[in-house]
């Protein structure tokens, strides 16, 4: 695991911006596209706005979402509500390579297979993404694998369903997603995130995020860590 300490927010979301640009640039000259997944949260929004002040082949890319709760279209909660808004609407894009996550519609049962499904369908059989970007949570989630949720032992799928978690059910992808991506983009950010930030870095597998990979990974992040 490769981690790159910056000196503020910003340039954090410029390097992410940079590492998202050449796994774009090179995946795209390998295999004819690019497919990444982003998450949501505040953190991610400063990135966003970078990329939207980037010209890149967008046209050759597919954008997928990490995670989701389960909220109305266009809701503030929603974390495409966020992508919408600071990327997705300032970027010249096909429709139909964007992924939202199906998380409104019914039955629920069949989200995330619906999700699992296209997700195949774009980045083959099993689904091997070629960059997705992570954040954590202060009690070390990530994506929404949540502590003690039955979600994190759900081996079987790409996609998976979590239980309540602050108020939401959410749409996620799995370990089994996760770990086959080519690239693993950490964003952290914010001293509060110092303590989890440092069971990551050890490899703490009692936090969610800690059973990552970690061969394809890089962390990007203003905290100070011990050296």
């Amino acid at each position: 695991m490769q981690i790159e300490h910056l000196a503020d927010t910003r340039s954090v979301a410029v390097r992410c911006a940079d590492i998202i640009t050449q796994n774009m640039l090179a995946a795209i000259e390998e295999r004819g596209q690019f497919t990444i997944a982003f998450s949501g949260g505040s953190t991610p929004l400063p990135l966003f706005q970078r990329l939207a002040e980037i010209s890149l082949p967008w046209h050759k890319t597919q954008i997928f979402q990490v995670d989701e709760r389960l909220a109305p279209q266009g809701d503030n909660n929603r974390n495409f509500t966020h992508l919408k808004e600071h990327l997705l609407d300032h970027i010249t894009i096909d429709p139909s390579h964007i992924h939202p996550m199906p998380v409104i519609q019914l039955p629920e049962e069949s989200m995330a297979a619906d999700y699992e499904k296209l997700l195949i369908t774009h980045a083959g059989q099993p689904p091997r993404l070629d960059l997705a970007h992570l954040g954590i949570g202060q009690d070390g989630h990530t994506a929404s694998l949540i502590p003690q949720d039955p979600i994190l032992n759900n081996a079987g799928s790409y996609v998976a369903m979590s239980g309540d978690y602050n108020g939401f059910k959410r749409l996620s992808l799995t370990y089994s997603a996760l770990n086959n991506a080519r690239r693993l983009l950490w964003q952290i950010t914010g001293s509060d995130k110092k303590p989890v930030l440092g069971q990551l870095v050890s490899g703490e597998t009692a936090i969610p995020a800690g059973r990552v990979v970690r061969d394809q990974a890089i962390i990007v992040t203003d905290i100070k860590t011990e050296s």
